[in-house]
Parts: C-alpha cells; structure tokens; sequence
C-alpha cells in the first residue's frame, strides 16, 4: 500500500485512458498496476487508486470533490485544459492564501487545484486554527 494515511479510491469507467489523462493532465505517476481494472497513483506526497467502476452520473452524486496541493495553479489548470478538462472556476487568489481553480474530468470528477501563496494568520479572513 501507499504510504499516505488518506487514500481515494477514484471509479473510471475505462482504468488505462484515466491512468493516462491524470499523468498528462495533473503529473500523476503509477506506482501499481494490476491488470486493466486497478491502478495506485502517485502526486507529490499523496496517492489515489483509479479503480474499473462506472463514473458518477453527475459530480452531485459523488457528494465530494478531489483537492490537490499543486506548485503552481496556473501551469497546472492550463496543462488540464490541454488534456481536455472542463473549467468551473477559473485560478482566482482567495483571502486565505490560497490560488485555486475548478476542474472537471472526462469522466465527471471534480478536482480543485490549490496552490499557497502567503502565510496569513487564519483569524484575517474568519478561520481558526485549532490544532497545528
């Protein structure tokens, strides 16, 4: 198993065009394949497995999205664009230091890129933090 502690398990109907499509559009790696129908991923210090099950009909259905630490928003959202992704939100600074967009996949997936941009004490735009 991955190292990570928190594993998405990520339904495509086809495991090899989305294995291909996360590596060309968000620089995921293979770490394990098993056969056609499963598939560990690697991202920075995190992983997702890409499992042979239908997509979500809708993005609703999931009732979750994928959030995932990039370096650079900007770079990351066109290369997602060229791979064939759908924009729901364009890169955009938020008030919590955080530069991030909205991206649908081919197969429905909803993935938020993020990207720190400063170190703002939580309690400058309504957050707390409660443990380190």
């Amino acid at each position: 198993m991955p190292a990570s502690t928190v594993i998405p398990v990520l339904g495509y109907p086809d495991v090899p065009k989305a294995v291909a499509w996360l590596r060309d559009a968000f620089g995921f790696s293979e770490r394990l394949r098993i056969g056609t129908h499963r598939v560990q991923m690697h991202a920075g210090h995190g992983d997702v497995v890409v499992t042979d099950s239908p997509a979500p009909a809708s993005p609703d259905e999931t009732g979750c999205a994928i959030m995932l630490r990039v370096e650079d928003v900007d770079a990351c959202y066109t290369r997602a664009l060229a791979a064939g992704a759908q924009s729901l939100q364009p890169p955009a600074t938020f008030p919590y230091s955080e530069r991030q967009c909205t991206l649908r996949d081919f197969a429905g997936h909803v993935w938020t890129l993020s990207q720190s941009v400063a170190d703002v004490d939580p309690a400058q735009w309504g957050g707390e933090m409660v443990a380190p």
